[in-house]
């Protein structure tokens, strides 16, 4: 079956060390990531970033590429040909035109969660600012313990995820540092990924994807096959203890933007 749209992950992923489109895993120059896009073009695959990013960030990635669809936020929005969706459930702006990021401040559970996890969580900074639909955070917590904190104090739809090792270090905080997401509606890429496959009439086994982290990889469900590229393992136990779960998931040879090209150009030479 001829592969027909392309998911992925910008920071670790399709971009290498601090967010260039043109610098592989060591920092030298590199085209190989825009070769794979030239490639995606000529054959007529379409190529959907999804990324935890704001949306102002992604639409300006998109725009570079070429690109009139993509999922920010975690999988909070997707935005097909200039229609935007938000996948939040019941957390839209209310009357008063107040973002669902908002409103959790105003629900005091970024307090909540920074008091129970004190020195092992804090905002993301300065990316945290701005942010209309989610909340991000980073340091080394577990997701499932911060979860059930959360369906204790009555936020059942509420979803606290991981989504990556990051470079940024923290004080006391030993190996990795992971950026986290708070998505509401129990938001996730996987389901932006399904919902923009919908919307577009694709079948999932003409569709591949690519990340680096846990939550890239659940969207493995979504597709037909999903590529991990090797600095998603490499760094983070939990991606790769993850792994096993998903036998359509493949880890590159390569890292980042090499893994990427790998993993586009492979599949394009197998269909």
């Amino acid at each position: 079956m001829a592969l027909r749209c392309v998911y992925t992950d910008l920071d670790g992923t399709l971009l290498g060390p601090r967010g260039s489109l043109f610098r592989d895993p060591e920092e030298n120059f590199t085209l190989r990531q825009a070769r794979a896009l030239e490639a995606c073009h000529r054959a007529g695959v379409e190529v959907v970033i999804m990324s935890g990013r704001r949306e102002a960030q992604v639409l300006a990635d998109a725009r570079l590429l070429g690109q009139s669809s993509y999922i920010y936020e975690a999988g909070c929005g997707v935005m097909v040909d200039g229609e935007r969706t938000l996948l939040t459930g019941d957390w839209t702006l209310d009357e008063d035109g107040a973002t669902p990021a908002e409103l959790m401040h105003a629900a005091g559970i970024p307090d909540l969660l920074f008091e129970r996890f004190g020195g092992r969580l804090e905002w993301h900074s300065p990316w945290h600012v701005g942010r209309e639909l989610s909340l991000l955070m980073r340091g080394k917590v577990d997701v499932a313990e911060v979860n059930e904190v959360l369906r204790e104090h009555g936020h059942r739809d509420l979803r606290f995820l991981d989504n990556g090792a990051i470079g940024r270090r923290m004080e006391g905080i030993d190996g990795h540092t992971h950026a986290y997401h708070l998505v509401p509606g129990g938001a996730s890429k996987a389901k932006g990924v399904a919902f923009h496959l919908r919307a577009r009439g694709y079948d999932p086994e003409s569709c591949i994807g690519i990340g680096d982290s846990i939550e890239d990889l659940e969207a493995a469900a979504a597709v037909g096959r999903f590529f991990v590229v090797a600095n998603g393992p490499e760094r983070d136990d939990t991606l790769r203890e993850a792994l096993p779960r998903f036998a359509n998931a493949t880890v590159t040879e390569g890292a980042m933007g090499d893994g990427f090209y790998e993993a586009v150009i492979s599949t394009l030479v197998e269909r």
